[in-house]
């Protein structure tokens, strides 16, 4: 690494680290003597810091005062690979009065504006912004992304040397440069896990297979969201392992065959296991990975690729069949004793507000977390309302609020830190998030840690935060709101989506089952001693049945007589069978009529061999008969 030579050697360098000395109270003969040596030998200081690195970490305890004297407050620049392998460790002494002091206050004085600990800070003050001081010979306000570029490469490239972990700076690092985004002194913000580029996803992928699946991918992120990219990538890539493990000499997707790749591939997905847990894939993981060998096969042929095959290769019936799952609400105690958790005891108390939230509006995470500061719109005459941007299906939704989740966004704003507006990932624009900490948006990772921690405590067991969605919805179908206001409050795109908490509570079902289970029982039960009959019994001891006290309709033959507590009929349309009806003389005709139409019938079914067609006329036919006399007799 160059080393920029420092300012033009002095003979006032050495008297004045022992006027230092001297003025702070740590002058010993030891350090006086180690000085004169130092200079002796580097009579210019630039010149020790051209020095291989094994020499000017060779420096005794007696000898690292005066470079660290040099480092701070003469503007020696001793290189990043001489820093890093230095413990600063007399470093907040030191700088009291040099020249970098005001910088560094500057930037500690921020950090704790973000909410950094003091732990956090002083760590992180000592690891990057002194160094990048003492080497960039700058202010504090002239630092470049450049600089932090060089710190960071000085980093991987001791751990290549030494085989010592770097995580620890590269840490710090990127907290210094959140720190120094909300100072204006940067424009960027550290990347936070980015998207690793499709050669690099794909590179176990044997040529040329690889290079066509790049292309497509690059193709897709023209019109698919990147997410959703990266997720065609993952299940692309599996096929393509595949195929280079069983046949790596394949030359082009034009010359796949359904019986050597398509069909092993769709068998050896039943037992594929997933890598992170260890366990076999999900059917909705293997019907999402057939998804992606499709579209891809598909689009390449449609769009005229000489690397489509000839034909079709996957079909609708290689999909496999998903089971129909309905929402995995929380019951009404579980979903308390969480929400007591996250208000009375949580952890991370930002965290905790953000599932809150969720929990109250049936947020997606990412909704919830691309929250951004004037979210919450007042309307005049209609209350207040919680605008939530685009989403998932690249909607925007308003969502009602009552004064409880107002005031946990005022509890919110709170405890988030300000700072500089950051770029939205979204719109990349400037934007508030409502959720900040440490001079960045509160992530995935702290929400389901909080909600791990809220959940254990609680005794629930695993929880996932798209639950808390699922228990707001499964909550509004059982107050009764209609299909149409819960699609709008949870930004679904057809109504078949939010069918699905239709089918969870359906109250149709519900009264059906318990008005047959009233009606079974009724009809099951034993006579009490001492009950009075209906006298319809009573009938051919001189007692009309018209005169009963039952439900008595006219009918097409008759009437139908049904004790009060039956309630409606079900055999309204099929009223020839029901028990309760009964004839009377003047119907004799229209029976008559309608058993010589049920006769005709079933001859005609048996002509034609519909056997239980004719089965049923027969039946009918009985009944009719039995009608028939009934009428006679009376």
């Amino acid at each position: 690494m160059p080393h920029a030579a420092a300012s033009a050697p002095s003979t006032s360098l050495h008297a004045d680290y022992l006027d230092y000395l001297q003025r702070t109270g740590r002058g010993n003969r030891p350090y006086q003597q180690a000085a004169r040596v130092f200079f002796e030998r580097w009579p210019d200081p630039g010149c020790w810091a051209a020095e291989p690195l094994e020499i000017r970490l060779s420096a005794d305890a007696h000898t690292r005062p005066i470079i660290t004297f040099l480092m701070l407050h003469r503007g020696l620049r001793p290189g990043y690979d001489y820093l890093l392998e230095r413990k600063l460790s007399t470093f907040w002494r030191e700088i009291e009065d040099s020249p970098i002091a005001a910088g560094v206050q500057r930037f500690m004085t921020t950090a704790e504006d973000l909410g950094f600990s003091l732990r956090v800070r002083l760590a992180t003050g000592s690891q990057v912004p002194a160094r990048l001081l003492i080497q960039a010979g700058r202010p504090l306000e002239q630092l470049t992304l450049d600089d932090l570029e060089e710190f960071a490469a000085a980093c991987v490239a001791r751990s290549a040397r030494t085989g010592k972990d770097h995580r620890h700076y590269l840490s710090a690092l990127s907290n210094a440069q959140r720190v120094l985004f909300h100072l204006g002194i940067i424009d960027t913000l550290p990347r936070m896990g980015g998207p690793v580029p499709f050669e690099q996803r794909l590179a176990e992928v044997a040529e040329p297979i690889r290079t066509t699946m790049i292309a497509y991918l690059e193709r897709k992120r023209a019109t698919c969201q990147p997410k959703t990219v990266s997720a065609i990538a993952t299940r692309l890539k599996h096929f393509g392992l595949f195929l280079t493990h069983i046949d790596p000499g394949l030359t082009s997707i034009a010359k796949l065959d359904r019986q050597r790749h398509i069909e092993p591939y769709l068998t050896a997905l039943v037992d594929a296991v997933n890598p992170k847990n260890g366990e076999v894939i999900t059917v909705a993981d293997r019907s999402r990975r057939v998804i992606a060998l499709t579209g891809f096969l598909t689009d390449i042929t449609e769009w005229g690729w000489a690397e489509a095959p000839a034909r079709k290769l996957v079909f609708r019936d290689d999909n496999p069949k998903l089971p129909q799952v309905l929402p995995r609400y929380l019951p009404v105690d579980a979903d308390r004793r969480l929400t007591e958790e996250l208000r009375d005891r949580p952890g991370n108390q930002l965290a905790a507000c953000a599932l809150r939230l969720q929990r109250a509006c049936g947020l997606r995470i990412g909704e919830l977390l691309d929250l951004e500061l004037d979210c919450v719109h007042e309307v005049p005459g209609h209350g207040s309302w919680l605008k939530i941007g685009l989403g998932k299906l690249e909607t925007e939704r308003m969502v009602p609020l009552d004064e409880e989740i107002l005031d946990l966004i005022d509890r919110t704003i709170e405890l988030r830190t300000h700072g500089r507006p950051m770029p939205h990932p979204r719109y990349r624009r400037p934007a508030q998030f409502l959720f900040t900490h440490h001079g960045r948006r509160l992530g995935q990772g702290a929400i389901r840690a909080e909600l791990d921690r809220a959940a254990q405590q609680a005794g629930l067991g695993r929880i996932t935060s798209h639950q808390l969605r699922h228990t707001y919805a499964t909550a509004l179908v059982n107050a009764g709101v209609s299909l149409q206001a819960l699609m709008a409050l949870l930004g679904h795109a057809s109504a078949e989506m939010s069918l699905r908490y239709g089918r969870l509570f359906d109250t149709t079902v519900r009264s059906e089952y318990e008005r047959a289970l009233d009606l079974a029982k009724q009809q099951a039960r034993t006579p009490a001693p001492g009950r009075v009959h209906l006298p319809l019994a009573d009938i051919t001891g001189g007692k009309d049945w018209k005169d009963t006290p039952l439900i008595k309709s006219r009918m097409a033959g008759g009437f139908c007589l049904r004790a009060p507590a039956q309630g409606a009929c079900i055999y309204a349309n099929i009223w020839e069978h029901c028990p309760s009806f009964h004839t009377e003389p003047s119907s004799l005709p229209i029976l008559a009529a309608q058993r010589v139409d049920a006769d005709a019938l079933a001859q005609d079914a048996e002509n034609r061999g519909w056997i239980a067609e004719a089965e049923r006329h027969r039946r009918l036919i009985t009944r009719l008969d039995h009608l028939i006399s009934e009428a006679h007799a009376g």
